[in-house]
This record gives C-alpha cells, structure tokens and sequence, in this order.
C-alpha cells in the first residue's frame, strides 16, 4: 500500500480538520494553511505544522496558487488535498501542483476542466446522451443576456466553476436578468477566482439527488450509493440524508449506473459525486458533477462504514480502489444539518460574531464536524457554516428523532443561528412525510419562522428573565446550590438597608422589572410584573443552572457578552438579557433587502462587511425600495434597500471598504 509522507491542506474550517485527523490515522504528517483572520482557528493549531499566507483577502490567502505551491515546498509535502471550495476545482492549480512534483489528491486536471467547468460537462453530457436540463451560454455579458432571452423564465444563473450553491441565483423576469448576472459572476469571482456564468431552465419541484463516486488511475469506478439533498436554502443545500427514500430500488440501480458509466467515459479518478434533477415521476436529468469531497460525505460515511477522505488518500497515492460495487451496502439512515451562523428571524441575514458559550451535543452515532471546540468569534470574511451535525438512525423516522434531540441540545450563545430553523424543519409534516423538493423552503419557510415565533412565546418571559436573576446574584457559580449560604450569597453583603433591590431589566428587547424580596430558607422571594415566584436552586455550574420556579423545574445555560449584555438559553430558545441599570451600549441596527421599513433616512450596514457595490450618486432622486448599494458579508451579498422616497443627500463610504456592523451608509433626505 503506497502512502505519502507529508500532506498539505489548503483549506480551512472544518474540512481542514476532517482531512487533518484523516491523514494522522493513516500516519501521515499534516500542515495547513491559515490567513491572518484564522490565526486563533482550531484548524492552524491541529496539524504537525501550519504557515500563515497573508491577511483575510481570499485573493491573497486561500485562493493564492503560488503561495500555496511555495509552501508546500518549504514544508516538504509531496501532495496537496484542497477540500472544497477554493481551489478544489481548479484545474490550473491542479497543473501547478504537478509541475512542482506534488501530488494533487483529487482528478486530473483535463477531467476537472471538462467537469468542473458546468458549460464543458453539459456538452459532455449531451455527446453521450444522457439527460439533462436545459441551459445557455454567452462569451461576455450582453451574449448572456440575449441567450437568456430565448428560455422562458424562471431560469437559474450558475457559476460555471461553482459549487456549495455559491454564484447562484433564480432570475424570474427580463428586470432582474441582467442585474442578476453581474451579482453571480461577482460573487463567483470572490469565491472561486472565476467569474463565468451560464444560464439554466428552473425546475419547479424536483428533487436534489446525488451519487458519491469513486475511481481510480486503473480504470475501475464504483459509485457508494445516493443522497438525498433537496432541502435547500438561497440554491444552498442544509440537510442532507441517506438513503433517498424517494427512489424505487429500480430508479436507484438505473441513476448508479449512469454516475459510474459517466465516470468511466471521463476517466475519473477520485472521489465525486454526479448530481442529478429527479421530476414527479422520477425521471432524472443530470445536474452537474462536483469534483471533490463534498461537505455532506459524512451521511455516507455512516450508512457505508467508508472513510472517503482517506479512499481520496489511497487513490492518490496510486493505490487501486480497495473496494468493488458488490462489496458496498447501505445501513441504516444518516441525515447531515449544516448549522450556519445567521438569524432565520431577520430574513437569515449572516451573524458574525463572538460565541460566549459553546456546548455540542453528544451521544451514539452522533457526529459533528467543526472547526470550533472553544469561545471564538465568527469573522465575517468567510462563510457562515459553524459545523455540519450528523446522525445515524436505523430508518428514517429514528434518525429524525435523534437529530431533532441533538440540535435541542446544541448551544451556541452570542451570535444568531439556524438551529431553531432546523429544528423547524425537522418538525414540519411535509418533511417528516418526504414531501419535499428543491423548493420548500421558499415555500415553508415562513411558516416554519412563524411556529419558531409562537413556541418561544408560549414559554413566559418570566422563566429567562429570573434564572438570569437566579444565576447572577448566586456569585459563586459551580459551588453554590441553594440561596441559605451565607458567605456565598450575594444578598448577605448588600445590608439590612436594602430590605428590596429592584433590578431593571430588558428579555429581547422588553422592558422588565425583578423586585428581589428576601431570602427563605434557601429560597429567593422575588415578583415581577405584580406577581411573586419563588426561585429554589437544585444545581449551577460554569454556564449551566437547574432552577425551580414555583414549584416547576427549568434547566437553561448562560453566559455573558459584557456587564450590560448576557444570554440565557432555555427549552430551546436564547434570550437576550440587558440590564439597564448600567449605562446603555450603542446598539445600533439596520435593515435588509427584505426589510426596508425604516423611514428615518439613515441607512445602515446590517453587519460587518465590504462596500462592493454603490447604485446611486448623491443628489439622485431615490424611490422605496430602490438597491442603494450591497455589502458583502460572509460571502453572501447583502442589498442595502431605501427605505423612504427622496434624495440621496449623502454617501458614507466607497466601494470596496470595509464597514463595522450598524456603521452609515448613506443618507436620504
């Protein structure tokens, strides 16, 4: 069995880490790679070794060939695994790697420009008559935009070198087009260094189904079986399962068959997957192939006993595939969540920041690949996956159960996240039924936002706000368990003439107010809202309490962003606490492409980001609703919408800057 010696991994996150832990089982040594804005990332701490390539400019760091080459050189590697994304379909790098004798663990470089490329595979494709959607292609903007022209609407702009649902978007009307495609090619040259478009039909209300394949440099292919990933987000796929329980066994051996003899007239050579468009009647369209590892393996991984980063490493190294198609079955049923740092509320808008608390969910056959294991801040350079949350059931309904346990018991405390989202999905009767499609978030999805709304409300603002009180005057947190120790307790230092503290408080925005009685007998007297609890403590720890209020147990976790600002997390629902005995922080806010109801003239970025793009000049008129300009925030485009008719009477900031969070854009007057 031939093996490399040393590795380079040129990614980050936690694809950085998955292939890390991959390559030291098989013995091999590991460096990676970090930009200045992942210095304190867990990824450039993991590895034998790892060397910093520049500030947080993608141009300069990740996606930086030369760079990349020189320091695997310096470090001695004699192969490169790129992950996904960046540069991992990148043919030039691919021959870059080669022309300095390291190996790239991943295809060739002439099938990654045939399928890596969409508008070369679907001419493949077609040569071979297999089917497929149909699309357009244009040499520059304006052939585009004629192409265009000749399919009905909708249809989708893609990235010809993307993936991950980056550089995608549906345009539904001639209006949006050509503004659409300077969108997509923008955010297609920000994230994988090409900018080339094409144009396809938009399905309504197909399935997004996948066949993993892998193949080697003797001619053998296999494929390990399908995914079902038609649960999708802004064209971005957040849940993904296996198997399909959409496929008939006749449907699943026909769509196998056309991944492996694809792979075989390509000569594929690693591990893949050949996407395809499934209809009603399961009749199936090729979509595209990606030429890589894909983020949503590990559902394979759990149903197959396969590990296929270390295959990847195998057939690299010039090992024939270990395995033959008969040898490959299926167990049981995995599902993969991607938990995103970004508030389902507030039209999923992304949500860079600082976790203060971070606690992951454990149990038997769960699995969470991530890049976090301690108190870090999400930057806003990158995207906003945190992590990818696994299980595996025996069938389906046990895996949905399992998973549903798990994400209630994933506590991120200090930025927004998706979980509630998922959590919402997980619990709608069309998803646990499997009926479902490319479409239905866009078509669920304000409902399941609505029922997030509604069971957060049922609990009453009562139980976050007094486990706040609870945890906070108990000074001595992880010792302290009931309210009758008299040199722990809080209420002993204030004195006997402060017979009741009244604490001003804010539950997401609210005001409150906790009136402190008394201690008795190891119970805190306290009212609210003209009404008297009684609080018992049973436990606290570092972060954590079980609280008795009036006689009802609460168990939630808690942590603190300042003196003025501190979360509390309880069956299932994080609030805000803000005392506003303190002096007030600047909070300021702003608004989105979906919410432009703020007519006060002052336009703001809704969180850090870059000015990529300004629409208008001051001193042009404005109408409601009109794009002002777009921030760039985790690799996602943020439209900065008017919220008022007027005149732009002042313009803050210039393209390609770099703004802080609620920072002025603009002014409407």
């Amino acid at each position: 069995m031939k093996l490399f010696k040393k590795i380079l991994v040129a990614n980050r996150g936690e694809i950085a880490i998955r292939i890390t832990r991959a390559a030291k089982e098989l013995g091999i040594r590991v460096a990676t790679v970090y930009s200045e804005a992942d210095a304190d990332s867990l990824h450039a701490k993991c590895a034998d070794e790892s060397y910093c390539i520049g500030k947080e400019n993608l141009a300069e760091t990740y996606l930086n060939i030369k760079k990349i080459i020189s320091v695997a050189l310096k470090a001695g590697c004699d192969a490169i695994h790129p992950g996904y994304g960046f540069l991992a379909e990148n043919s030039e790098f691919v021959i870059a790697c080669e022309n300095s004798g390291v190996t790239f663990i991943g295809p060739s470089a002439k099938v990654i420009a045939l399928m890596g490329n969409k508008i070369e595979a679907r001419n493949f494709i077609k040569s071979i008559n297999v089917p497929l959607v149909d699309g357009a292609v244009g040499e520059d903007m304006e052939a585009l935009v004629k192409a265009g022209k000749k399919i009905p609407f909708p249809f989708l702009l893609k990235a010809t070198a993307g993936g991950g649902g980056k550089g995608m978007r549906v345009v539904w009307n001639e209006k949006q087009l050509r503004e659409g495609l300077e969108s997509t090619s923008r955010e297609a040259k920000a994230y994988f260094g090409d900018g080339t478009i094409y144009i396809e039909k938009f399905l309504k209300e197909p399935r997004h189904i996948e066949f993993q394949v892998l193949g080697d440099h003797f001619g053998n292919v296999i494929h390990v079986f399908e995914r079902e990933c038609s649960i999708q987000r802004r064209y971005q796929k957040i849940i993904e399962e296996s198997p399909s329980v959409t496929l008939t066994p006749d449907v699943r051996k026909k769509m196998g068959e056309t991944a492996v003899e694809i792979c075989k007239k390509i000569g594929y050579d690693n591990a893949g997957t050949i996407e395809f468009l499934v209809d009603k009647n399961l009749n199936f369209f090729f979509l595209e192939m990606n030429t890589r590892i894909q983020v949503e393996h590990p559902v394979t991984e759990f149903t197959t006993g396969l590990d296929l980063v270390k295959e990847q490493i195998y057939i690299s190294a010039g090992n024939p595939l270990r395995h033959k198609q008969e040898d490959i079955t299926q167990k049981g049923h995995a599902i993969e969540v991607r938990i995103y740092a970004e508030d389902p509320s507030n039209n999923f808008l992304p949500s860079p920041g600082k976790i203060t608390f971070y606690k992951e969910p454990e149990g038997e056959n769960i699995r969470i690949d991530t890049g976090i294991k301690e108190i870090i801040e999400i930057k806003n350079f990158f995207d906003p996956m945190i992590s990818k949350l696994i299980v595996l059931g025996n069938d389906r309904k046990e895996a949905i159960r399992k998973l549903e346990s798990a994400l209630s018991g994933y506590i991120i405390q200090g930025i927004q996240t998706n979980i509630p989202y998922l959590i919402g999905i997980l619990q709608h009767k069309d998803f646990r039924n499997n009926q479902i499609s490319t479409q239905f978030c866009d078509e669920k999805t304000q409902t399941i936002v609505n029922e997030i709304k509604r069971k957060r409300q049922k609990l009453p603002k009562y139980v976050p706000a007094l486990t706040y009180i609870a945890y906070t005057l108990n000074t001595n947190a992880g010792k302290q368990t009931s309210f009758d120790n008299k040199k722990q307790f809080i209420w002993n230092y204030l004195g006997y003439w402060r017979n009741i503290m009244k604490i001003p408080i804010q539950v997401d925005g609210e005001n409150r107010e906790v009136i402190v009685h008394n201690v008795r007998k190891g119970e805190l007297i306290t009212e609210m809202e003209n009404r008297e609890y009684v609080l018992r403590l049973n436990n606290t720890s570092n972060n954590e309490i079980d609280l008795m209020i009036n006689d009802k147990n609460f168990h939630a976790y808690i942590s603190k962003k300042s003196i003025l600002k501190s979360y509390v997390t309880c069956e299932g629902n994080t609030f805000e606490i803000i005392r506003t005995d303190y002096l007030p922080e600047d909070l300021r806010t702003g608004f989105s492409e979906e919410d432009f109801s703020d007519n006060s003239g002052v336009l703001t970025s809704p969180m850090p980001g870059k000015v990529i793009k300004i629409n208008i000049k001051e001193g042009a008129e404005i109408s409601r609703g009109e794009v002002v300009m777009v921030v760039e925030a985790m690799k996602m485009e943020n439209n900065i919408i008017a919220g008022k008719d007027g005149v732009i009477s002042k313009i803050n900031v210039i393209p390609d800057q770099i703004v802080e969070g609620g920072a002025s854009l603009a002014l409407i007057e």
